[in-house]
């Protein structure tokens, strides 16, 4: 053994011993605020406020989580956060299509068709996509934790999250799980 640690100085454990050490004091005296957000885009302490899974003809489509800060009630003057997770394989012309027909049939104004083919791509069972409010005239979309788009125009907020979580949704029962009531 001493012959290796004369030609090879790095296979020392007493260097390595003391960085673990020193790097398990920081990981845990750190204060939780520096800890990283399960949710990104700047949506402050999200805590999951309520979930469900939404069925389309009995079938299970996607698993729903609605994150709030600190687990507040929700709020549409609040910002907050939408996860998905597909149990379905869908294609990106269903996503785009199908969001622009929810949107438009709750009389909501709607994105372009490009701009959400630029944020949406096809999913595949256990894929998620994440919407993070923004203010009232954006969200923040992520595909399994990468940054997708930037959907921005007047009331983009309320547009798309009423597909979920508005007063005319597809299932009443469904919305009322995913804001924790």
């Amino acid at each position: 053994m001493a012959f290796l640690t004369k030609i090879r100085p790095f296979l020392r454990r007493s260097g390595c011993d003391t960085c673990r050490a020193a790097l398990l004091a920081v990981l845990l005296l750190a204060p939780a605020g520096l800890v990283a957000s399960p949710i990104p885009g700047g949506l402050q302490d999200p805590k999951q406020l309520g979930s469900s899974t939404f069925r389309f003809l009995g079938l299970p489509l996607y698993d729903a989580t609605l994150y709030t800060p600190g687990g507040a009630p929700f709020s549409w003057t609040e910002d907050f956060g939408l996860k998905l997770t597909y149990r379905k394989t869908l294609k990106q012309k269903a996503l785009v299509e199908s969001t622009l027909e929810e949107m438009a049939r709750q009389g909501n104004p709607t994105p372009t068709q490009a701009q959400l083919e630029q944020c949406f791509q096809a999913v595949q069972k256990g894929d998620s996509y994440l919407a993070v409010s923004q203010g009232p005239n954006a969200v923040g979309f992520w595909r399994n934790g990468k940054k997708t788009c930037v959907l921005s125009y007047p009331g983009a907020k309320r547009a798309f999250m009423s597909i979920f979580l508005g007063n005319d949704t597809r299932s009443a029962s469904f919305t009322r799980q995913l804001k924790g009531q």
